[in-house]
């Protein structure tokens, strides 16, 4: 039996609830230096949905594993006949407020770099430069076979093509792209193959079940090493891939700032934990630093 992922865990009782008080978020970036950490809930404001928060997806939705995606042919129709539709939602989706915040940061040379859980593009579309996508991108798509990498809006239009009248209403749209289907409606959805060898095509994202490249990770702890701060954005911590940072910066001495409105799994390593929503808390830390942000 293969096992689902789980993205469960219980809140530390004996820490202190959230705060309003944005003055250490302002002052980290005043000193400058400061590695973010992007999760799911900063491009909620866009119209995509997290895991966790309020009007999560996890209680209705069981994102998909690599090892179903790899061994199952349906499993796979299933996957890509959802996210067709779902990569339509995303492709629709605008940086909001706090994702234009934080590329006003590093025009302003307050950040040293940042670090994304998410897959959606946005902060590249607000301006951000040299994002590292921890978990890729959907914007991307690999064969597994002989390793092309392509682009998705070219797989769309062949998708489309071969699919011609595929528009079923879907429940939700989740934050890995995937759409809430029923085999009914998913029916005989045709899948495509690389054009190059013929090899099963994937989104350049990293499943669950799948690890985070060696190369990427390391690259991460190198930002962390260089960084004065970590500033979390929108992240629960709750898979290790973005928790291990936390616990990096932790360790070395370096303050671990968060801005989420929930509990998060990294609260006992942080100096602050602010439960505001994003795009107000990022907006008001640059009217307080005097930082322009496009609009």
């Amino acid at each position: 039996m293969r096992m689902r992922p789980t993205l469960s865990w219980t809140p530390d009782a004996d820490l202190p609830p959230g705060t309003t008080d944005l003055a250490p978020v302002v002052d980290a970036l005043n000193t400058g230096g400061v590695l973010v950490l992007s999760g799911a809930g900063l491009s909620t404001e866009s119209g995509i949905p997290d895991y966790r928060g309020e009007g999560g997806s996890l209680g209705r939705h069981t994102p998909m594993t690599y090892q179903d995606f790899t061994a199952d042919a349906q499993a796979r129709r299933r996957y890509w006949a959802r996210g067709h539709l779902g990569w339509r939602t995303f492709g629709r989706a605008r940086p909001n407020a706090g994702h234009r915040a934080v590329a006003a940061f590093a025009r302003s040379g307050l950040l040293s770099g940042v670090i994304t859980q998410n897959v959606d593009g946005l902060h590249q579309a607000a301006g951000s430069e040299d994002v590292v996508e921890l978990h890729g991108s959907l914007d991307r798509v690999v064969c597994l076979s002989c390793g092309a990498v392509s682009s998705r809006r070219e797989l769309a239009l062949r998708l489309e093509e071969a699919n011609a009248g595929f528009d079923p209403v879907a429940a939700a749209i989740n934050p890995d792209g995937d759409a809430d289907l029923t085999d009914a409606q998913v029916g005989d959805f045709r899948v495509m193959p690389c054009v190059s060898c013929g090899g099963i095509l994937k989104p350049d994202v990293v499943f669950f079940g799948e690890s985070v490249p060696p190369p990427r990770v390391e690259h991460c702890r190198q930002l962390v090493r260089e960084a004065t701060s970590l500033l979390v954005l929108g992240s629960s911590l709750t898979v290790m891939s973005g928790l291990r940072f936390v616990r990096q910066a932790s360790e070395a001495g370096k303050p671990v700032l968060i801005v989420n409105r929930d509990p998060t799994r990294g609260d006992r390593h942080a100096l602050t934990r602010v439960a505001l929503p994003l795009g107000t808390a990022l907006t008001s830390v640059a009217d307080h630093l005097d930082v322009r942000v496009d609009a």
